[in-house]
């Protein structure tokens, strides 16, 4: 499926249910916290920093939950994910170039 593809079917879905009644930035913003949460706590309590054995598709779940906020938000303000990403990409090309960053994880104001 494409990304535009997805969209519309995001858009589809919430139209059917009426659901865009509820759909004001603050909400949205706060579904997709909620839902970054979620993730996070897959990995609440590890000693080794990896999930449980079996919770795969519960992450795959949960990170499907985020990208589904997080496009929501975006069509809220009519803003394009794939052509912002590629420009936040140049941004941080021109923060962290290769020959000051490579194998480091100072921020770009530490370098």
């Amino acid at each position: 499926m494409s990304f535009e593809q997805l969209n519309v079917k995001i858009k589809n879905f919430c139209d059917e249910r009426d659901w865009s009644q509820f759909h004001d930035p603050k909400n949205l913003a706060i579904s997709l916290q909620l839902e970054a949460s979620e993730v996070l706590e897959l990995f609440q309590w590890t000693k080794d920093n990896k999930i449980q054995e079996g919770k795969e598709a519960e992450l795959a779940d949960e990170l499907a939950d985020v990208l589904y906020w997080l496009i929501m938000l975006s069509n809220h303000y009519d803003l394009d994910l794939l052509e912002a990403l590629e420009k936040k990409m140049v941004k941080n090309e021109q923060k962290y170039p290769i020959d000051k960053v490579k194998g480091s994880s100072a921020k770009y104001n530490e370098l």
